[in-house]
């Protein structure tokens, strides 16, 4: 289950800038020109489009929904879209360009394409385009309420507190009431040691049996939901255990290798695009708004039919770099928040974290 960001569809810059972590960042990074661009070209995205945008913004959605959704759209327009649909490796995608074509790589976190926009002699190394930082393990644990449910700070703090060393706590915006039934998306710190001994993915039953003191915080917290609301939990609960990784690709195109001595490599003639997950992951589920949004600003770039290639490549580059930094600060910000919020009643261990200047 998936949700998007409301600034996907934002009216205008201050709805854009409207989250309360996010607001300055944008502010820090943007200049007001770029703000204002990306809003005229939401403003063109066709209204089918739209539509969906902003109904996969108003609550939760299964992933494969959105999917499905899009390929249904290209399907029934009238465009000359063709899809083929098979098994690719990066060697067939290179073989296949012609001069001039583009190639937009949306294949994800194990990005085909990312780590050959490197010039490299042979084969590519693996993670070589790739800046990569670990923020921590954790289970995600996903279940229907059948109540309005939301939770501020006061609650996961209050709900938490006989937790001694897990913490139940539910994702920034990771709560949302849809009808007769709250989704929830909780989080939970663990090891490297736990993170190893787990299976990618598992129930609450599993947990129970295996990891019970892990299962008592999650019990604990729910309990106290139920005991206020008076609703249960519908249907199963989905546990997978993710390692949270914050990450880039250093060179988003294929610009390195449009400098002078490689120009018979496919890429000097043929530019290549990262977008989505290939180009920047993010943990505590930003990521889907982050590649809907370098999507639109790619799309934006190559409406510009007078944009010559290089400042194309040049601008989609410090684009995707500066969304970096708006989701490099935003992610350290919600895990600093996150490790204060686990020691909050150790005074100790909360100064250990904090660092004046």
């Amino acid at each position: 289950m998936v949700r998007l960001a409301s600034y996907l569809v934002a009216d205008s810059i201050e709805s854009y800038r409207a989250d309360h972590i996010d607001a300055e960042n944008i502010d820090a990074v943007f200049d007001p020109s770029e703000l204002d661009e990306g809003l005229a070209f939401r403003q063109s995205i066709p209204e089918d489009l739209t539509a969906l945008l902003h109904e996969w913004t108003r609550g939760f959605c299964p992933l494969n929904t959105i999917e499905q959704s899009l390929s249904h759209l290209i399907n029934t327009r009238s465009n000359p879209v063709q899809r083929t649909v098979g098994v690719l490796t990066a060697e067939d995608a290179m073989s296949m360009l012609e001069p001039r074509d583009i190639l937009i790589d949306c294949t994800g976190a194990r990005s085909l394409i990312r780590d050959y926009l490197v010039p490299f002699v042979g084969t590519p190394s693996a993670g070589a385009n790739t800046v990569n930082i670990r923020l921590e393990y954790a289970i995600v644990i996903t279940f229907l309420y059948g109540q309005p449910y939301d939770c501020n700070e006061y609650c996961k703090y209050f709900k938490n507190i006989e937790n001694a060393h897990y913490k139940f706590v539910p994702m920034v915006d990771r709560t949302h009431f849809d009808g007769s039934v709250s989704h929830v998306t909780g989080i939970v710190n663990i090891s490297p040691d736990d993170f190893g001994a787990m299976p990618s993915r598992f129930d609450d039953g599993w947990l129970r049996s295996h990891f019970p003191n892990v299962a008592e915080s999650m019990d604990r917290f729910i309990d106290k939901i139920k005991q206020e609301t008076k609703g249960e939990i519908v249907g199963d609960m989905e546990i997978v255990r993710i390692p949270l990784d914050l990450y880039r690709a250093r060179n988003a195109t294929s610009r390195k290798w449009r400098a002078p001595g490689f120009g018979d490599h496919v890429f000097a003639k043929s530019p290549v695009f990262l977008a989505g997950d290939s180009a920047i992951g993010s943990p505590y589920f930003q990521s889907i708004s982050l590649g809907f949004e370098c999507a639109m600003h790619l799309a934006g770039l190559l409406s510009q039919r007078g944009l010559s290639m290089t400042d194309m490549l040049d601008r989609y580059e410090l684009y995707n770099y500066k969304q970096w930094l708006r989701v490099y600060m935003r992610s350290k910000m919600i895990k600093h928040n996150k490790d204060l919020f686990e020691c909050v009643d150790d005074r100790f261990a909360l100064l250990d974290k904090l660092h004046i200047y």
